[in-house]
């Protein structure tokens, strides 16, 4: 498959004439990751975490690797796509059942997979005016708004909204956008989210997905953002998302009169922002989100027979949280180097969040997915489109629980080869 789409995008882009390659955009950005984890990976390293303490285990992945190719019609109308291959792509997966804070779970861990990220058609009236119809980004969050690898410092996306969001979340629908000097504003339309995806541990980020060759859209979802460029090199963002996530899964479940009134109304607000001065890079984001009917849903799911559509056991909490800042600090001038030289920064980056809060209706039974995490170290620029990065970091749980330090390094890039 990897090797199929490959071929298809070099025949495109070797194909076409020099008129058409004028109006061709090719881009795309990967990273590489290596890291040593100085905690267990076992799925009871909570439950029973005296047995699994002193533990440790060492990962190399390819998080993201991405390919962008786009074309320019003429008379205002553009195409977009974006393929994205996923922890290398290789497919396959492993299948573990296992009991966490008394609820039966299934943890599938994933070979890799190939995932069209984007596809879209647009026409352009104006800067302000622009309409995009297709399967699009869903930009609720700083991360979802700027995911690509050299947008933070850290050697994976930033934890906290990367554990309760989709990331990227990317869906099918229709989105209005404009820009002016100072304001950019965006509004979607898209398929809904599926409550019987949404977990304990990961709040409503599974919820975008779908194991089908279709998205369902029994419910809708709206989504907004309003982007402000106050000052020299600050941007402010304000984003959120509503919509239905009860009764959204194939084949459509008609409403019992039993749960006829469970809506899954689901909300998320984040707000985020990036300043970027000439030695100095400051980010941060604060998100909170609300999913009505948690109690009710988490009972029904419970219930679902196992021959019905893929689903999730767990609970889900009534609310979420994810706030973190980082800042880093261009050093290379100190030794006499820059420009030409590249960029070193010295980052550091603290984050707090929570996949479950619960509501009053709700027992609070696992703190463990309240955590706080810090990481330092350093993104070397050898040229703007590519970052060399290493740091530790510190995820500190509970006292029950065993902290999780590790080491990471990787290399990204990010870049268009044409445009």
């Amino acid at each position: 498959m990897r090797k199929r789409l490959i071929y298809i995008v070099l025949t495109l882009v070797c194909g076409l004439g020099a008129a058409a390659q004028e109006r061709l955009t090719v881009g795309g950005y990967g990273e590489v990751a290596l890291s040593r984890n100085f905690y267990s990976d076992n799925v009871y390293r909570y439950t029973s975490a005296a047995s699994h303490a002193g533990e440790s285990h060492g990962r190399f992945d390819i998080p993201h690797a991405v390919i962008y190719l786009g074309y320019d019609f003429g008379k205002g109308w553009t195409m977009q796509t974006e393929i994205e291959f996923e922890h290398t792509g290789t497919g396959g997966a492993v299948e573990k059942e296992f009991e966490e804070a008394g609820e039966w779970e299934r943890e599938v861990e994933k070979g890799g997979e190939v995932e069209l990220e984007q596809f879209w058609i647009q026409k352009s009236f104006h800067p302000a005016l622009n309409v995009r119809m297709g399967h699009i980004v869903v930009p609720v969050g700083g991360l979802n708004n700027a995911h690509e690898p050299l947008n933070f410092f850290t050697v994976y996306r930033p934890e906290g909204e990367y554990t309760i969001l989709p990331s990227t979340w990317h869906d099918t629908g229709v989105s209005l956008w404009g820009r002016t000097r100072a304001w950019r504003y965006e509004v979607q339309m898209i398929a809904g989210l599926d409550a019987y995806l949404f977990s304990r541990d990961n709040f409503i980020k599974k919820g975008a997905g779908s194991p089908f060759e279709f998205k369902v859209a029994n419910q809708y979802g709206f989504a907004g953002r309003i982007d402000h460029y106050a000052l020299d090199g600050l941007r402010v963002g304000l984003s959120g998302f509503y919509g239905r996530a009860m009764h959204n899964t194939y084949p459509y479940e008609k409403p019992s009169a039993r749960y006829a009134d469970v809506k899954g109304r689901t909300a998320f607000g984040a707000l985020d922002f990036a300043y970027t001065g000439r030695r100095v890079i400051v980010r941060g984001n604060a998100d909170y989100g609300y999913v009505g009917d948690a109690a009710a849903i988490s009972a029904m799911k419970r219930n679902r027979t196992a021959n019905e559509a893929p689903y999730d056991k767990s609970t889900v909490a009534r609310n979420a949280m994810a706030a973190g800042v980082e800042g880093g600090y261009d050093v290379l001038p100190w030794f006499g180097r820059g420009g030409d030289d590249g960029q070193l920064f010295v980052f550091g980056r603290y984050e707090y969040y929570n996949s479950y809060i619960p509501g009053p209706d709700q027992q609070n039974n696992v703190p463990y997915t309240g955590k706080h995490r810090i990481a330092v170290g350093i993104n070397w620029f050898p040229v703007p489109e590519i970052a060399v990065k290493a740091e530790w970091s510190h995820r500190f749980l509970p006292a029950q629980y065993n902290n999780e330090p590790s080491l990471s390094v990787g290399v990204a890039y990010m870049a268009f080869f044409k445009r």
